[in-house]
């Protein structure tokens, strides 16, 4: 019960059930999104170089959970979700980095060009928003065909939502009044030197030239093959 003016009164429900539930502070990483859309801002296919670094991502995200022996420090939780293609190679050591890193892997088989894990990300966000108060949701993704409507109704219910991405193309939630974005190479150590990339929103005062991420030659070749065959 709380009382307001010397006389009880009964807690509603929803405050009982918030009070009762721990706050939690979830980081959702989309694994293949967040490998195309390097891809596609760097124009080439990812080293380990390029590659994002987790265990820095990691740090950033608990520091900003803030003191964990503070009264009311939220758990933290992090969760990189991945397809598993026929041939593993060297995902067997990516996963089991990740997990010496302290991230929790949901991993799917990909045995279909279409095969996605979108909806298991959903899920798990809907299972911690009822096992969780969930204060703050982390989610690495450029996707806003299916993130952007259910993360915008999570802010509205009061969880701080966060949108890591690339700003190249993450326009969903650079343009939200209800989330806030951070371009994912703003994330301290992300990476373990800039990337070979020249973003819109943080252009030099004087320009910046953007060198082409194919020779005209070869453009020139594969369109005239296009419109010959």
């Amino acid at each position: 019960m709380t009382e307001t003016s010397g006389a009880a009164v009964l807690a509603s429900p929803d405050e009982l059930d918030g009070r009762g539930r721990p706050a939690l502070d979830l980081l959702i990483w989309d694994a293949p999104n967040i490998d195309m859309t390097l891809s596609t801002v760097i124009g080439a296919r990812p080293t380990a170089a390029s590659r994002p670094r987790f265990d820095a991502i990691a740090a950033w995200f608990v520091d900003g959970a803030g003191d964990p022996g503070a009264p009311d420090a939220p758990e933290v939780e992090a969760c990189v979700f991945a397809n598993i293609p026929p041939v593993v190679g060297s995902l067997q050591r990516w996963v089991e980095a990740l997990r010496g890193f302290g991230f929790a892997v949901f991993a799917r088989p990909k045995s279909q060009p279409d095969d996605d894990i979108d909806q298991a990300m959903l899920d798990h966000i809907e299972v911690r928003t009822h096992s969780h108060r969930l204060r703050r949701l982390v989610v690495f993704s450029g996707d806003g065909r299916n993130f952007a409507e259910p993360l915008e109704e999570l802010a509205r219910s009061g969880t701080q939502v966060v949108v890591v991405a690339f700003s190249e193309v993450a326009g969903y939630a650079i343009s939200s009044d209800l989330l806030e974005f951070i371009d994912i190479e703003d994330v301290p150590g992300a990476f373990a030197a800039p990337l070979d990339r020249v973003r819109l929103d943080a252009l030099p005062p004087d320009g910046a030239w953007l060198r082409p991420t194919r020779s005209l030659r070869d453009f020139v070749s594969s369109w005239t093959a296009r419109r010959n065959a």
